[in-house]
């Protein structure tokens, strides 16, 4: 694990507390698209907590950290609503409550004909773009996509906040982490359509 993914997993858990969520927080989170929104500043305590102090801001503007661990904290408060087990877990987990990627997740929704197109239009406007906040937003709607079509799978939203610290760092590297993101999504579609064609 990454130190952003290690800080998010932390956070994540936290707000989790045990299977008796801080649903006020993560309702605050949820309609608070930045970190400087007002309503974002309840989950202030627990996150800037987890935080190393390097990765605080100095000026007031949201460091790469700070904008990537509270975009994947609202990620997953958009997908834990209204779910009472818990929708996050690391890949890096055991193989009972392992989770997946993001990308391999939509790569199993993908799989249904009639979401194909549609869910290909987002996935290909997100990886056109470097703008992180533009990613975000469009990170957004594919987890609310997620939610409202398979609502238990279990994300592993400490490892996107990764991938969106990194991809802060430049062109060159948003594309990098636009090419591992093209991978799980297309890869895995492809190869799941081969492993169900040898099973029939």
């Amino acid at each position: 694990m990454g130190k952003i993914e290690k800080v998010t997993d932390r956070v994540i858990r936290s707000l989790w507390r045990d299977g008796k969520p801080d649903k006020a927080v993560l309702s605050n989170v949820r309609g608070a698209a930045t970190l400087l929104s007002r309503q974002a500043q309840s989950v202030w305590p627990v996150m800037m907590a987890n935080l190393d102090e390097k990765m605080l801001s100095r000026d007031g503007r949201p460091t790469y950290a700070e904008t990537a661990v509270y975009a994947a904290i609202r990620f997953y408060a958009i997908h834990q609503q209204g779910q009472t087990q818990f929708v996050y877990s690391s890949v890096h987990g055991d193989d009972e409550n392992k989770g997946v990627s993001l990308f391999k997740a939509l790569a199993q929704l993908r799989n249904q004909p009639d979401r194909q197109e549609a869910l290909d239009r987002r996935v290909k406007a997100l990886l056109a773009t470097s703008n992180v906040a533009s990613m975000i937003q469009s990170l957004s709607h594919l987890v609310s996509i997620l939610k409202a079509t398979n609502p238990t799978i279990k994300i592993d939203y400490a490892l996107l906040a990764q991938d969106l610290y990194d991809a802060q760092f430049g062109v060159d590297v948003a594309n990098q982490v636009h090419l591992r993101w093209g991978q799980q999504y297309y890869w895995s579609t492809k190869n799941q359509k081969t492993t169900e064609g040898e099973k029939n």
